[in-house]
């Protein structure tokens, strides 16, 4: 699990909570049955009404994406593995690669190898793992922008149930003892989706995008790896290759963990 961004959401949610009780506000307010099924609720509806049928019974997947650490690699385990695949296949040829690639947990990365000790054509090769990609990238923009959905409606859903709050206020001016429970109450609904969009929704989206974009850097440095093996490539210009792919901290990090001869 994706704990620093459970941290995130607990730290968004107490920043609320201190705000609260700072102006003298009872954080029991927020336990608001009525305000929390017009955002959720209505929040859901707009999903619906926005995506197919099949994208939306996806979203328990996407959740799971969001939170989970899935396709988190480390760029440095990855090269170190090419590189030492890249060493055996120089001494013992491409077939000695058979045994380790199905003991594989990536597959990505074993697609790619399976296809290359079957000598399948090098531009066969990269047409289809650089499809996957773009497929994958595809699948996680759809998905980040049912959070950015969710993120632009539960605000002005907030809005919405502040109105009906107060309508069902005014409604009842003649018990002005609870009247000003109930004007309070009723921005407890502005509150929560103002919260939601852009503490949860909008965040989730862009969490989202971002673990996007470091699986894709991964698979690309997988894809170049697993040419550059079949190609026969020297062990030391496919690193010099794969280091140039990656950010300066994981260049550093590859250094020191490599023993210099």
């Amino acid at each position: 699990m994706d704990i620093f961004l459970v941290i995130g959401m607990i730290v968004g949610l107490c920043a609320v909570s201190a705000g609260l009780l700072m102006k003298g506000a009872s954080v029991a307010i927020l336990f608001s049955p009525e305000a929390m099924i017009v955002i959720l609720v209505g929040t859901v509806a707009a999903i619906m009404n926005s995506f197919p049928k099949n994208e939306f019974l996806n979203i328990p997947k996407i959740f799971g994406a969001v939170f989970g650490n899935k396709g988190n690699e480390d760029p440095v385990s990855i090269i170190k593995e090419i590189i030492e695949m890249a060493q055996l296949t120089r001494k013992n040829g491409l077939l000695s690669l058979e045994s380790r690639v199905q003991e594989m947990k990536n597959q990505f990365m074993k697609k790619g190898l399976e296809m290359v000790v079957d000598g399948v054509e090098p531009e066969y090769i990269r047409q289809v793992l650089t499809e996957e990609i773009e497929g994958m990238e595809e699948r996680h923009k759809s998905a980040a922008s049912i959070f950015t959905t969710a993120g632009g409606t539960s605000p002005t859903l907030g809005v919405l149930g502040a109105v009906i709050g107060l309508i069902g206020a005014l409604g009842n001016l003649n018990n002005t003892e609870k009247l000003g429970e109930s004007i309070a109450a009723a921005f407890v609904a502005t509150l929560y989706g103002i919260f939601f969009g852009y503490v949860v929704w909008h965040p989730f989206a862009s969490r989202l995008k971002r673990k996007s974009h470091e699986e894709v850097s991964n698979m690309l440095i997988m894809l170049e790896g697993i040419l550059s093996i079949q190609e026969g490539k020297n062990p030391n210009t496919i690193q010099k290759k794969l280091l140039s792919m990656v950010k300066p901290k994981d260049r550093k990090k590859f250094e020191e963990a490599t023993p210099q001869e």
